[in-house]
Formats: C-alpha cells, sequence, structure tokens
C-alpha cells in the first residue's frame, strides 16, 4: 500500500533517509567488507548497491574514486508533499543541480550548507513505523540458553537506521536541515554533536552530526535484533579480518546498543539494537546534554582515532 501523509502527523518533510552514497578506492575491498558485515551486494554496471536480507530497499550506493568520500545522502518524501518541498526549496533560494553524472534521478538535488550534496526523492517510507522488536530473552533453569560457536547464525542486518557525517558548524546544520527538510533535533552536546529525528516516526536519529574542519562520513548505522546478534556481528567480522573498532557498548543518546567496525578508509559500519523510537505524534523534549552524558553509558574507553574525519585529511 502507498503510504500518504494522512497516515502520519507532523507537517512538511522528508519521511526517510532513503540511501547513502560513499566513494571508495577499492571497490572489490569495500564489498568483501560489506559482504562480510552480512550485507546483500549487487552489482549496478561501476557500482555496489547495499541491500539487506529482508527488505527490497536500495540503502547504499558504493562508487570507487582516488579516496573515500561521501558522495551524496538520499532522502525519501510522500508524493504528495514533494511539490510543497520543491517550493521551500525554491523560496529559500536554494540552487538546484543537476543529478551526479550516471545516475539517473528525477528527485531534488542540492547542497546542504557544508557543501555535501543531497537529494529529495518520492519514496516509500523506509524509517520504521514503529519500535523494531528487540530480543532479551532467558531460557528456564535446567536449560542451556546459548547456542554452539560451531552453529552460531550468520549475522544480517535488518535496515539501515542512520548515519553520522562530520559538519563545520553543527548549530547551521540542525538550522538547515529542520528549516528544509523538516527533521527535528532530537538530543545534541553543544557544537560537538547533533541527532535529528523525521517528523512522521522514525528512530531517535536517521541522521547525526559532528563537529569537523570538513564534512564526510563517519558511520553507517545498521539495525539488528539482539544483543547477542551485535556479539557475533563483532566475531564475524574479525573472523573476516575486520577486528578494528569500538565497542561493545551502549550510548545514552539514542541508548542503543552498539559495536563499530572501522573500515579500511577510517569509516564504520556500527551494528546497533533497541535504539530510541519516537512516533509521530510524540513530541520529543530535546536536550543539551553535556560532553559525559553524548556518548556512551558504559563499555570500552572510545579509540583515540574515533573521531578523526579522515575525509578531512
Amino acid at each position: 500500500m502507498t503510504q500518504t501523509p494522512s497516515q502520519y502527523s507532523g507537517g512538511l518533510g522528508v519521511h526517510s533517509l532513503d540511501h547513502f552514497c560513499l566513494s571508495v578506492p577499492d571497490l572489490p575491498v569495500a564489498g568483501a567488507f560489506y559482504g562480510a558485515f552480512g550485507l546483500e551486494l549487487h552489482a549496478d554496471g561501476a557500482k555496489l548497491s547495499l541491500f539487506t536480507a529482508f527488505s527490497a530497499h536500495r540503502w547504499g550506493v558504493l562508487t570507487e574514486g582516488p579516496r573515500k568520500q561521501l558522495q551524496y545522502i538520499s532522502f525519501g518524501a510522500f508524493a504528495e508533499d514533494f511539490p510543497r518541498l520543491r517550493d521551500r526549496i525554491e523560496q529559500k533560494g536554494i540552487l538546484r543541480l543537476d543529478s551526479p553524472p550516471g545516475f539517473d534521478s528525477d528527485g531534488l538535488w542540492f547542497r546542504d550548507v557544508d557543501g555535501t550534496l543531497m537529494e529529495v526523492r518520492v519514496a516509500e517510507k523506509s524509517s520504521p513505523d514503529r519500535k523494531a522488536p528487540f530480543e532479551n530473552s532467558s531460557v528456564p533453569a535446567g536449560e542451556r540458553g546459548a547456542p554452539y560457536r560451531s552453529t552460531a547464525p550468520r549475522i544480517q542486518p535488518r535496515r539501515l537506521s542512520h548515519v553520522l557525517v562530520f559538519t563545520v558548524d553543527v548549530g547551521k546544520t540542525i538550522a538547515f536541515y529542520q528549516e528544509v527538510l523538516g527533521l527535528r533535533l532530537s538530543d545534541r552536546s553543544g557544537d560537538g554533536i547533533a541527532f535529528m529525528h523525521g517528523i512522521h516516526g522514525s528512530d531517535h536519529h536517521m541522521i547525526a552530526f559532528a563537529k569537523s574542519s570538513a564534512p564526510g562520513l563517519h558511520h553507517c548505522s545498521w539495525d539488528v535484533g539482539s544483543v547477542n546478534e551485535i556479539g557475533l556481528g563483532a566475531m564475524q567480522m574479525a573472523a573476516s579480518g575486520f577486528a578494528s573498532g569500538w565497542g561493545m557498548g551502549r550510548h545514552v543518546l539514542g541508548s542503543n546498543y552498539f559495536h563499530y567496525v572501522r573500515d579500511p578508509w577510517g569509516s564504520y559500519s556500527e551494528y546497533s539494537a533497541d535504539i530510541d523510537y519516537i512516533p509521530a505524534d510524540v513530541d520529543w523534549q530535546s536536550s543539551d546534554h553535556p560532553p559525559e552524558d553524548a556518548m556512551h553509558l558504559w563499555g570500552p574507553e572510545m579509540p583515540a582515532d574515533f573521531v578523526i574525519n579522515y575525509e578531512a585529511i
């Protein structure tokens, strides 16, 4: 069934983070990384598209280039909202652009305050309409709870949850995404980091922003169903030669359990479970939090290089 704005509350705004596009210097190596992570890879000419085993939605696109670089971010909108979003962009004097070479699209293309290329397109709502199921079960006394390691399942994420990108000015970026895309601030920590959600119901954040000297992709986050799946995913990646990262832990803002795995070029993919959900009819009270409450509630200390923006080097 085609969803319409009348099914949701919240006014005018995009409903989903549709997908992201990242260029990397070695496409086969990137394919090996994301394949080991548990994603499905579909070759599309000179590009690789990222899917999950549980959805026909394309969550990411990988292209080959001289260095790792965020190429664009695409957001989905309802067909009925599309003309009004187009009018809003034009009224604000934002320069409309053609789609990038090799990408056929009838969406709206423009750049944000950092120059990051963006698309708004008509698409089915891919952000969840309810909090994702989370398993935290035990077994009765007298039964064994854990599977044998030799028979442990291969971890396959269910969907893309969010991306975190770098920005030169967190405050200006919040304002842009509020005024142009209709996103709402969930939480922030001063001028260091901010989290934004969709007005038609979404996770605590579909996109987050961290301060840096230049734009770039820090991580893409993928939803799984339990803490056990996060741990198995980390083992799965380590067995494939991708052991560097951060976790396991639990975030404060968003509340999700996490484990990050570093790719060969300094970005991360996150296994995430049980993130907070903000329904369309809930007026989430955002707050400005001190740095000690901005990252993790528990877990190992954050690696010193975790916040480096390798696209700025």
